[in-house]
């Protein structure tokens, strides 16, 4: 049976939370489509009327 490391003090809360300050989502970035001006992601189609790059690719 192989020994394993064990933390020799605890770490505190303040030391955990510190740590864990990046890990926070953040909101996605949003664009306005320029066809029909709503918003959508970045480099995807535009929900709301189907363009991509100045060209209608689907039909909604």
């Amino acid at each position: 049976m192989s020994k394993k490391p064990v933390p020799k003090k605890k770490t505190s809360k303040s030391k955990r939370d510190m740590r864990r300050s990046h890990h926070a989502l953040s909101a996605p970035a949003l664009s306005e489509c320029p066809h029909c001006h709503a918003k959508k992601l970045s480099h995807h189609i535009c929900p709301s009327c189907g363009y991509y790059n100045g060209r209608q690719v689907l039909s909604v």
